[in-house]
């Protein structure tokens, strides 16, 4: 099983990154091999709404894209994974420029012919709710904050996961995250280390019922 990680914020080594990789470690300790994307470091063009993508070729499992940059490749990596943890820092009540650009350009894992324009697309290769994902989103609002922040965050991500037919574990948000106490901080660890464990456990139990 590979779990892989998608990091939305640009700090690879800040407290969103850690709490991802902590995420990760857990899924580790569960048997899962862990992948991580950081998006900073792929080159990722914004989307230019031509729809070729996902209106041609409805053969391939990942519609082919005009533009040439990492995209294809890290789309490559998303279809081999079996379960998902996306993190992102709150920017402005929504996710992260880098991860809405990956989110945009993730719509060629989707196919709509054009005679059916106006409908939702359909994914190409439907993962039927055998694939988790989990997600995690910090904001320097407090947990208070959660519905305000967290909510359009959360929302923006699963709209994708949806299509795809794949099923939220965990919505995780950490409030104030610039400010926690060192002892806070380590107890938010310990939740993310248990959410890698929650998310691999879920993909298994859904593969079993299935045998």
């Amino acid at each position: 099983m590979v779990i892989l990680g998608i990091l939305g914020s640009p700090r690879v080594n800040g407290h969103c990154a850690k709490l991802l990789k902590k995420s990760l470690e857990g899924a580790a300790a569960c048997g899962a091999k862990i992948k991580l994307i950081e998006l900073i470091k792929r080159n990722i063009k914004y989307c230019m709404g031509c729809c070729t993508c996902f209106e041609t070729k409805p053969e391939l499992k990942i519609g082919v894209c005009p533009l040439k940059d990492d995209m294809s490749s890290i789309l490559e990596e998303y279809i081999a994974a079996d379960g998902y943890v996306f993190a992102s820092p709150v920017y402005d009540v929504y996710v992260s420029a880098l991860m809405k650009t990956f989110l945009e350009r993730k719509i060629a894992l989707t196919y709509r012919p054009k005679e059916l324009t106006g409908k939702l697309p359909e994914s190409r290769v439907p993962a039927n709710f055998l694939k988790k994902a989990s997600i995690i989103i910090t904001g320097n609002c407090s947990d208070e904050y959660r519905e305000v922040m967290g909510t359009p965050c959360f929302e923006a991500i699963e709209g994708h996961l949806m299509i795809e037919m794949v099923e939220t574990v965990d919505q995780f948000y950490v409030g104030g995250i610039e400010n926690l106490a060192p002892e806070v901080m380590a107890q938010r660890l310990s939740e993310a280390y248990l959410i890698g464990q929650r998310l691999v456990k879920s993909i298994e139990q859904a593969r079993s019922q299935t045998i």
